[in-house]
């Protein structure tokens, strides 16, 4: 005669399937609406904040140059070495993840910020340009042109001064292990890095 299964067994199995499932759909609820508030909230601080920003002097020029520096120390940080894996010895592997992870998250945030920042200032889409909340904002223009001026310029150019000190670096290190090798101590080092 075939065992029956427990009453615990089929019940048990649909009960957290529907627990799972409503925990899911709660997060992904309460999920949306934070982003959406964050999204919202943040877009009216950043037109709220805008014609304060560019009255100061400079005005919105030195407003879109400030943004773009903000904006490169930022990726600077994001791509950083420092930022990523912990020392190459092993100390410090689970009591430093945690710090790095949010610095580079904190690096990545300050780098895209100013991008929203600076649409958020723009006309806005599929709504009428006499509403508050999509009129142009007077400055945003310039400050957006500056901006992209800033960091296509300095970029490329703290872009050109890393690569030239990595290939003043090569140089170095190839010039030291010739001095070894002429030596006749140099070969095992050479061997290894390759």
């Amino acid at each position: 005669m075939p065992e029956r299964p427990t009453a615990g067994a089929t019940e048990g199995n649909p009960r957290f399937r529907v627990r799972d499932g409503v925990g899911f759909m709660l997060f992904v609820v309460v999920g949306a609406a934070v982003l959406v508030g964050l999204f919202g909230g943040s877009r009216w601080a950043a037109r709220e904040s805008a014609p304060v920003l560019y009255e100061l002097p400079g005005g919105s020029w030195s407003v879109g140059g400030a943004l773009g520096l903000v904006t490169l120390l930022g990726w600077g940080g994001a791509v950083s070495g420092r930022l990523g894996s912990p020392a190459a010895n092993g100390a410090g592997k689970a009591s430093g993840a945690i710090p790095r992870r949010v610095a580079r998250g904190a690096c990545c945030a300050a780098a895209l910020a100013p991008v929203f920042f600076l649409l958020s200032g723009l006309r806005g889409k599929n709504c009428r340009s006499y509403e508050e909340g999509c009129a142009y904002v007077p400055g945003t223009g310039p400050a957006l042109l500056v901006y992209v001026g800033c960091v296509a310029v300095v970029g490329w150019l703290a872009y050109r001064r890393r690569r030239a000190v990595l290939e003043e670096r090569r140089v170095r290190e190839r010039a030291r292990l010739r001095k070894l090798r002429r030596r006749g101590k140099g070969k095992s080092r050479a061997a290894r890095q390759r």
